[in-house]
This record gives C-alpha cells, structure tokens and sequence, in this order.
C-alpha cells in the first residue's frame, strides 16, 4: 500500500498481516497439506504417548486394555483440532480481511476505531492475494479439520454405545 494516501498503520494493513502471517512458524504449515499433517501427526502421537501415561493411572482401565488405548487414542486427537482451529481462525482472519471493501483499524487503542475504505485497485490487488493465497490454505485446514473430527466423532460414538 502506499503509504501516503493509506491511513491505515503499518502493521494492520491487510497485505503485511498476510506476510507476517506467512513468515510465522507456526502458520506456515497449512501452506502445504503434507507439512501440515506431518506436523499434525507429530503432535496427535506425542499427545497420545502422554494420554496413555495418564490413563494408566486409572484402576478402570486396568480392566480392559483395548478400552485404555482406545480413550487415549481418541481423546490424544483433541491436541491436533485445536491446533488445525487456531490455524483456522488467523488465516480466515486475514482472508477476511484482504477480501473486504473496508478496513477496520485502530490508530493508537482499541477506543478509537477507524474504518477505511479500499481504492479499487489495491482491492483487486488484495482479492487476488486472498483468492489465490489463502483460500487454498484455508481449504487444506477445513479437510484436515474435518478427517480429524470424524476421528473423535467416531471415538465418542464408539465409547457411547459399546459395552467392551
């Protein structure tokens, strides 16, 4: 954006949230479904090795072995929906807002809120960013998000009506 005629800070202009975004660690992940299940995988195993050690401290599920890993295994999958939901909720943020007309911002706090409108030109340029960039990332995040609900939906249908 150029500076000049844009009164909108630095730091809150949709295109340099979409960049920092890019640039974090965390966020770059979904930019490639095959990272991101890896990392997903990564944290769904480690969660799961840490739910077993706490299951077994349970007199309950001494009794039935399968029951014990099958709890672990589908309550360990909760680490992995959290993190594929605060993935969600910064790049739709940031879809949000490089797809809108207007641009909310704060000047010096949040008590004194300003709205801007978009040229057309920088709203094309914009557009295109969110339609080619994020889209796709958000896309890669509602299917992932969506296998590892099934996965614990699945799990609380099984605890629910099976007497094992």
């Amino acid at each position: 954006m150029n500076d000049s005629i844009c009164p909108v800070p630095r730091e809150q202009q949709p295109t340099n949230e979409f960049i920092e975004l890019s640039k974090s660690t965390i966020f770059s992940w979904p930019k490639s479904k095959k990272s991101l299940i890896t990392v997903l995988i990564k944290f769904w195993l480690s969660a799961f090795a840490l739910f077993l050690i706490i299951s077994s401290g349970s007199i309950y599920f001494k009794t039935s072995l399968l029951k014990y890993f099958l709890l672990s295994f589908f309550s360990s999958l909760s680490i992995p929906i959290l993190i594929s939901i605060r993935l969600y909720l910064g790049w739709n943020h940031v879809f949000k807002r490089l797809s809108s007309e207007r641009i909310e911002y704060e000047e010096s706090g949040w008590y004194d809120g300003q709205v801007w409108i978009k040229p057309i030109t920088l709203k094309e340029k914009e557009s295109l960013i969110a339609s080619t960039e994020v889209k796709p990332i958000l896309k890669n995040i509602i299917q992932i998000l969506s296998i590892i609900s099934v996965l614990a939906l699945s799990g609380i249908l099984i605890f629910q009506y099976n007497n094992f």
